[in-house]
């Protein structure tokens, strides 16, 4: 899981190339945990009547979020490119309705078995 984590961060503005299943959704699991540990903290701080502490998280919270922007926008685009579709398709999110559930279908689905045009399969170099 870290390997996954730190590989995303490595290809900090890398938008060729391709991205597995696993690769995107351990990076982004990685994010949600540290997010929701870092706001239980945060309560837990306020709780304690630490509202400096408390600030102190939020801020980093937020800084972390401002870094890990770009690669997750990076890694999206990548794992669209394991489907055979281009980066416009991120946009499909803004669809009302059903726009959130074809994105995430997109992100389920298994990538292109070989290579495509947007480079080697990575299940075959991994």
């Amino acid at each position: 899981m870290i390997n996954n984590y730190t590989n995303v961060l490595k290809k900090y503005v890398e938008f060729s190339g391709r991205a597995r299943r696993r690769e995107y959704w351990l990076f982004y699991l990685a994010n949600i945990l540290l997010g929701v540990a870092g706001g239980i903290l945060m309560l837990i701080a306020f709780a304690l009547g630490a509202a400096g502490l408390a600030s102190f998280l939020y801020i980093l919270l937020v800084l972390y979020s401002l870094a890990t922007l770009l690669p997750g926008l990076a890694l999206t685009v990548r794992r669209l490119h394991d489907t055979g579709r281009d980066w416009p398709w991120i946009f499909i999110i803004f669809v009302p309705l059903i726009g959130g559930i074809w994105f995430l279908v997109l992100m389920i689905i298994e990538g292109e078995a070989g290579d495509n045009t947007y480079g080697p399969d990575p299940k075959k170099i991994a």
